[in-house]
């Protein structure tokens, strides 16, 4: 264990009595001289260290020697008192202590390290800052919602976790000229994100960048250089309902309502839709919905919950060429399909009768066309048009057929089809 954290044999069964609650003590500020008549100062006081480090440090006690002298005191870390071996005595009125191989800060706002009198009171106090500098910030990403704000968000460094306090600061400037700005709003969408909420200008670059620093250094990102028209979303879509389609039992039809932001500036929108059955986590995305509102989905299972979702993306806005960003997914909305009124294998098919030898592959190509014509082009409704026809075709021709053997018996099926007497 290093010596920086104290293990069970260093410890004392004599807590010291509860003068200052000790892991407050370097939030409200390290006593620099005890509540009796003796005084004593810890060196170096307040020190900053990397983690791996050793850290040397003193107690010196100032008055009378004869009260409180170093034989008798003793150092205690966050409230746990440290070892006697690491320490040792200097003087009579300097004890020194030694802790190697120093983990990160337990605390943000610092460790606390306490030199005691032999009563248990509170002498001195220090705080130790034990963790690391600030890696680069990256992955920068920021999106506006009405052209008018900004909001950003990033990732601290690939280990994160620096155990000091590390501020954050997101600087932007206009890019060919203009002074540097820092966003005011932190943790917004997270806690590492910022809202510029106004008086953004438009057609022109922006340059952003994150700085962080703490005790041991700071670190600056690379610049993201990006225009407001570049980065808008929306809302989600509201309103997504999701229905079946008369009969058809592979099919869900599905509309909504464009986000309100689209009435308010020129430009217009896609959409994308993904859907999942409901015991299922993996998702099905359709791609080419365009800039309708509503779509059909089809080649679906028959008596199944579907859980669907849509979502955004503005583009041509102001005549800009790049799409937009993507918007959050709309919350799932649930529908079931019919179940299928057609038997199942084994079931008591229907097999084309020995009069009908070219059925069989004539529908099976019919099959095939369609499929490829859905796969194609899920939302056009010239093929779904078709598609309807076919769909009630062949349901009604499975209805009439079966009608048709359950009314006559196998015998006299055979002599209506043989030739008259």
């Amino acid at each position: 264990m290093p010596a920086g954290r104290p293990g069970p044999a260093a410890q004392s069964a004599r807590r010291p009595p509860p003068v200052l609650p000790l892991l407050l003590l370097c939030v409200l500020g390290a006593p620099r001289a005890g509540s009796g008549a003796h005084t004593a100062v810890i060196s170096p006081q307040d020190p900053t260290l990397l983690i791996g480090s050793s850290l040397q440090a003193t107690c010196s006690v100032h008055g009378d020697p004869t009260g409180a002298t170093a034989e008798g005191l003793y150092w205690t870390l966050n409230g746990r008192r440290l070892a006697p071996e690491l320490s040792r005595v200097l003087n009579t009125s300097t004890l020194a202590l030694v802790l190697a191989n120093l983990n990160g800060s337990r605390q943000q706002s610092g460790d606390n390290l306490v030199c005691h009198a032999r009563d248990g009171s509170i002498l001195a106090g220090s705080c130790l800052y034990v963790g690391l500098p600030p890696e680069k910030p990256f992955n920068i990403s920021c999106w506006s919602k009405n052209m008018k704000d900004l909001t950003c968000r990033w990732t601290p460094g690939a280990h994160g976790e620096t155990f000091l306090h590390t501020n954050y600061s997101l600087k932007y400037k206009l890019r060919w000229y203009g002074q540097d700005n820092t966003c005011e709003e932190y943790h917004t969408v997270g806690p590492h994100s910022c809202h510029i909420p106004k008086d953004l200008a438009l057609f022109t670059p922006y340059e952003i960048w994150v700085e962080a620093t703490n005790r041991l250094g700071s670190a600056r990102s690379d610049v993201l250089t990006l225009d407001i028209l570049d980065v808008v979303t929306t809302d989600p879509p509201p309103d997504v309902h999701v229905s079946r389609v008369g009969g058809l039992e592979d099919q869900l039809s599905v509309r909504w309502v464009s986000p309100p932001a689209l009435k308010d500036f020129l430009f217009q929108a896609k959409y994308q839709i993904r859907y999942r059955v409901e015991d299922s986590v993996d998702w099905k995305v359709v791609d080419d919905v365009s800039n309708q509102t509503s779509c059909r989905l089809a080649g679906l299972k028959p008596g199944t919950v579907y859980f669907v979702q849509v979502r955004c993306n503005p583009f041509g806005i102001y005549g800009s060429k790049k799409a937009g960003i993507w918007s959050e997914w709309s919350h799932p909305t649930a529908a079931s399909t019919p179940r299928s009124e057609r038997p199942g294998p084994g079931g008591g098919a229907c097999e084309p009768r020995g009069g009908e030898p070219s059925s069989g592959p004539v529908r099976r190509e019919l099959k095939q066309f369609l499929g490829w014509l859905k796969k194609h082009a899920y939302c056009s409704n010239l093929s779904f048009r078709l598609y309807d026809q076919w769909r009630a075709w062949m349901q009604k021709s499975h209805k009439t057929r079966n009608q048709d053997e359950g009314i006559l018996p196998s015998g006299r099926r055979g002599t209506a089809r043989g030739p008259a007497r």
